[in-house]
């Protein structure tokens, strides 16, 4: 391993961030706790924190929270939101959002607002559909592309563009060619109108990028009509929306976008139809691959170049009264289910995404896997070792601040895990673990200037005769902070 630091602050500006825009201060500081609450004031706060919207767009979601918060059963087509969405001039209530991407294809996800024909121009090729559902989800899938290569796209609403986007196709997986992707969690709403980190990661050029959990939704708990509200208040940010549009997401969740602060499994006071029915709403409104037939959890995975992402569902899969409880984390059914895909990959490096940590060095392991089901970690690391797969990196969130550890094994053997939990800038635990010789680097959720710490991840892959990936943690400013390379052998039991 080796490991390149840069102080807080004095990072040099990133490749491709010279011609970005001038930062924009947000006029609105809202603590977690008021994002938590949700009520109108505080989202219309977050809704105008940086940028206020045109008009039209904001009193369209007004409009649309106004029929949410009337009943748990309102969904996007409702009658009274596309009405509304008609009244605004709104083409697309959502999206669109870049999903899967291979060397050839990538999915688009978006929400229109009509039943009008979308067509979806990219180089040579347009892709239509024409059984449209207002307010129902649409994906289309562009095929027929060139591996590792730049295309513009353009959606089309009545012969009119209604939105364009950039994306990067994934290379072939024998090329040596570099292979990008970003990450992060704790985004929570106030992190979804920040143009400032979105226009960073947009400007790196990743090929992809890995949402682990914490984005969107806060503290909803079963009202699904109120997950729904969220979601539209994510869809018509102009800052995630830019990200959306250019960058294939792959998204899992955790506790404050399942059902609140430390939730899992089916909670007290609900039911197995509560944890459908969010379940549900979350597949709804992300563009992730699918899963297994017949699967509940929202895990899932899928070879992007020369990467195997493997999303975990650490959240809703777990039995709430089984913790300490071997099997209690992940269910049979998803531990059987990731050695598989493990086992079947091909992909030289593994990147394997758990919504709280895997290691349990801070808060005290605070609902890590060690509180929880130390057993099955064992487990996945004894059985990942005893395979010999190699190339296993471990990502996670939860813990607002940004943190990489490196797990020894009694073998000799070290796993890596990186914890950049501050797209959303909340405070957290302190950066550092006190006498925790394992700690690669640890920022808390505040600058040195007492102003919200907001950063990701980014790991860059690059093949050859001698395989590597470098890790970078970058502020929202495209300063980078740390810089830490480490060879496949290296991850390679």
């Amino acid at each position: 391993m080796k490991r390149r630091p840069f102080l807080a602050g004095s990072g040099a500006l990133l490749c491709g961030s010279a011609g970005m825009a001038k930062a924009i201060s947000p006029t609105h500081q809202v603590t977690l706790p008021q994002a938590h609450r949700g009520t109108l004031e505080i989202d219309t706060l977050l809704l105008d924190s940086y940028q206020k919207l045109p008009e039209n767009v904001r009193q369209f979601y007004f409009d649309a929270r106004k029929v949410f918060e009337s009943g748990i059963d309102k969904t996007f087509t409702d009658p009274e939101i596309i009405a509304a969405a008609k009244r605004h001039g709104i083409a697309l209530m959502g999206g669109p959002l870049l999903g899967q991407v291979t060397e050839q294809s990538v999915v688009l996800w978006m929400r229109p607002a009509s039943e009008q024909a979308i067509s979806v121009i990219c180089g040579d090729q347009q892709v239509t559909a024409s059984e449209v559902r207002a307010g129902q989800v649409l994906r289309l899938e562009l095929e027929g592309l060139s591996a590792n290569t730049t295309y513009q796209y353009a959606v089309r609403v009545a012969e009119q563009t209604v939105a364009e986007g950039e994306f990067v196709t994934a290379p072939k997986p024998s090329s040596d060619e570099t292979f990008r992707i970003t990450f992060g969690s704790c985004c929570h709403k106030i992190g979804v109108h920040n143009p400032n980190l979105y226009q960073t990661i947009v400007s790196r050029r990743p090929h992809a990028m890995m949402l682990l959990g914490d984005i969107a939704v806060d503290d909803r708990n079963n009202e699904v009509n109120m997950h729904r509200c969220d979601y539209q208040l994510r869809d018509v940010s102009k800052a995630f929306s830019h990200l959306a549009a250019n960058v294939p997401l792959y998204a899992s969740w955790d506790d404050h976008d399942y059902f609140d602060n430390d939730l899992s499994g089916i909670p007290r006071r609900y039911n197995h139809q509560d944890r459908q029915r969010v379940r549900q709403v979350w597949l709804e409104n992300w563009n992730n691959p699918g899963g297994q037939p017949g699967q509940e959890g929202i895990y899932f995975s899928s070879r992007v170049g020369p990467v195997e992402i493997i999303m975990l569902d650490t959240r809703s899969c777990r039995d709430g009264g089984r913790r300490k409880q071997a099997g209690s984390y992940l269910g049979d059914d998803q531990m059987k289910w990731l050695k598989e895909t493990l086992q079947r990959s091909t992909a030289p490096f593994k990147v394997i995404s758990s919504g709280t940590m895997w290691s349990d060095y801070v808060s005290n392991g605070k609902d890590s896997w060690g509180t929880w089901d130390q057993e099955s970690r064992d487990e996945v690391f004894d059985w990942i070792e005893d395979e010999k797969i190699g190339g296993v990196l471990l990502v996670s969130g939860d813990r607002h601040g940004a943190r990489g550890f490196c797990l020894p094994r009694p073998s000799g053997f070290e796993f890596y895990e990186f914890e950049p939990a501050t797209l959303g800038g909340v405070s957290g635990p302190g950066g550092i673990v006190k006498n925790c010789d394992q700690q690669l680097f640890g920022y808390s959720g505040k600058g040195s200037d007492g102003q919200p710490f907001v950063a990701f991840g980014e790991f860059t892959f690059q093949m050859g005769k001698q395989p590597q990936v470098t890790f970078r943690l970058i502020s929202q400013h495209a300063q980078v902070l740390e810089e830490i390379e480490l060879p496949l052998e290296t991850l390679t039991p």
